[in-house]
């Protein structure tokens, strides 16, 4: 199905607003039947939050929890914007960045799969074509 940007009117205002395709795909993927009814600001002002436009979650009214915590790894004071769950580690910035690395290492960045592209040579195409295969997953 495909999804094309829509304007819609606002219920409080009246001025009108789009109602982008990647908003209509969201709705359908949650599988809400009614369009929307207002436009952002009368949304934020309904619900309550005087929302700058651009300003983020904290000018909603809406607060961070942050948590002062020992880091499970290198055992350094530092805050966390969550509440610690019993038995589970809590790393500090830095010990999750390292941790979290590794992880990221079979991915290859856009860089440098263009220069395996550009290099040319048949082992670089196989390589790039295995990885671009093994990130996009199987085609149906």
């Amino acid at each position: 199905m495909e999804f094309l940007d829509r304007i819609l009117t606002c219920a409080d205002c009246g001025g009108e607003f789009i109602f982008t395709a990647g908003e209509q795909l969201f709705f359908f993927d949650k599988q809400f039947k009614n369009d929307p009814k207002r436009c952002k600001p009368c949304k934020s002002k309904r619900s309550g939050a005087a929302m700058k436009p651009g300003a983020g979650p904290a000018a909603a009214g809406l607060s961070r929890t942050e948590t002062r915590t020992e880091c499970s790894a290198c055992g350094i004071e530092t805050t966390v914007p969550f509440k610690p769950t019993q038995g589970r580690p809590v790393l500090c910035r830095q010990c999750f960045q390292s941790k979290r690395a590794p992880t990221t290492g079979a991915l290859v960045t856009a860089a440098s799969t263009s220069e395996m592209v550009v290099g040319g040579g048949t082992e670089h195409t196989a390589v790039t074509t295995e990885l671009l295969a093994a990130a996009h997953g199987p085609q149906a």
